[in-house]
């Protein structure tokens, strides 16, 4: 595992820029290693190698209806008034080994899935026939063990069927050659079925990442328990490991920890066991009781120069305080992202989401964007120099925004579609113009 960047004199003061975080974060963060995995295990997972189709499917020429296999000369001119009467002589059902032959003059009753009989030519619904009962047109057949009888004697036919209805040829979903999935997808409930239809039981993938959440802060409780004075609940923690199970990852939450440093760096490194990534939420500020901040500042490994972890201010808000590096003896990479409920989920969107895509292998990390109309009753303001990201509500290509950047606007975020992006040299933005505009859904 690389490790973040060295910590240079003179940067403590300065002021990074998202992007330049972010890639300082993406130049660190490699894919996971490939792996085997059998197929009900490598869902959600991404495609290491091209998969190509061994077996044609389907495997041979079968029937799409419940019906009877005859020659379209038999059935040629059928009607009502004129039925083609042919002979049944037998069942073909699906999966049945042996295959009947369908003579001049013949049928043969057919499954859903069921092989084309030899000499047939065609399938006919049996709702277009009298299902060998003599008494005109029925709505389908009886079980067989319920009534043997019926694989046998004579069956009318009232309406013609052309050459190869219902019939469902080898190798028209997929041919034996052909690719089934290119490396790089997503291998999803379709995916799995495919892989399955073609004969795969495995499938070479890079695992969804192990991603550890972890809030901090005394003033915490868990929801369901009693509040007492000064604490809230904690809301970031199940937040943060919804998100990073909705971008792909296996995701860990792990209880509050208290604003005390060794109990911090404790439970970290206890975590690291399951974790490809740590994310931490609070304590990254400039406050006296920033715990993560002092556990994790000159934290780094002995046995690689630059690794541990670094704090910045990035030019962002909400978002401000940012920490990443590296951290134990395996590098895990570790993203610090600030406490306030709303700028640790926009960081989340910004940075650990990519992180989360890159380490699954993919190339499309980020959330798709548009631009859109702003409908707003006032202009959008933001500091120059400093990138801003306020929610939105997102609807027939307008956006308005929903409460204001530093705010621990929960409520707004849970209503929000979107995130406005106003750029670091725009200092307002006028109702009715275009802005830039990050899909959340």
């Amino acid at each position: 595992m690389s490790t973040a960047a060295p910590r240079t004199a003179g940067q403590e003061n300065r002021l990074w820029s998202v992007d330049e975080h972010l890639e300082d974060i993406l130049a660190t963060v490699r894919p996971l290693e490939p792996i085997e995995l059998q197929l009900p295990d490598a869902q959600g997972c991404v495609l290491v190698d091209d998969v190509t189709v061994a077996v044609s499917l389907p495997p041979f020429d079968n029937s799409s209806m419940d019906g009877y296999a005859v020659r379209v000369a038999d059935v040629a001119g059928a009607s009502e008034e004129f039925p083609a009467v042919l002979e049944v002589v037998g069942d073909v059902a699906a999966g049945q080994a042996g295959l009947l032959h369908v003579g001049p003059g013949q049928a043969a009753r057919i499954m859903t899935g069921a092989p084309l009989p030899h000499g047939a030519e065609t399938v006919v619904p049996v709702e277009w026939t009298d299902g060998g009962l003599g008494e005109g047109p029925v709505d389908g057949m009886r079980a067989r063990s319920l009534a043997p009888e019926q694989a046998t004697g004579h069956v009318r036919v009232y309406r013609p069927a052309g050459a190869r209805a219902h019939v469902r040829a080898k190798g028209s979903d997929v041919k034996a050659g052909d690719r089934a999935l290119d490396a790089g997808t997503v291998l999803g409930p379709p995916q799995i079925a495919l892989l399955a239809a073609i004969g795969r039981g495995t499938v070479r993938v890079r695992p969804r990442p192990r991603v550890v959440v972890m809030s901090t802060g005394s003033e915490l409780v868990q929801p369901g328990e009693e509040l007492g004075k000064g604490q809230i609940y904690d809301s970031n923690s199940f937040a943060l490991t919804a998100a990073a199970r909705d971008a792909g990852a296996i995701a860990y939450r792990v209880g509050a920890v208290a604003d005390d440093a060794e109990t911090l760096r404790a439970t970290i490194e206890d975590q690291l066991v399951r974790a490809d990534l740590v994310v931490t939420t609070g304590g990254v500020s400039v406050g006296a009781y920033d715990v993560v901040k002092e556990a994790l500042s000159y934290v780094g490994d002995e046995d690689q120069a630059g690794s541990g972890v670094e704090f910045r201010r990035l030019a962002m808000q909400p978002g401000k305080p940012q920490g990443f590096g590296s951290i134990g003896p395996d590098h895990i990479p570790l993203l610090a992202l600030p406490g306030n409920p709303v700028s640790s989920y926009v960081s989340f969107e910004l940075f650990v989401r990519p992180a989360i895509r890159t380490l699954m292998g993919l190339t499309d990390i980020h959330r798709p964007t548009t631009r859109a109309k702003l409908t707003a009753d006032e202009a959008l303001t933001s500091p120059k120099g400093r990138r801003q990201f306020l929610r939105a509500q997102h609807a027939d290509g307008t956006v308005r925004p929903v409460g204001g950047a530093g705010s621990h606007l929960i409520a707004a975020l849970a209503h929000a579609d979107a995130l406005i992006v106003v750029p670091e040299d725009v200092e307002s933005v006028e109702p009715g113009a275009e802005v830039e505009v990050v899909l959340l859904g």
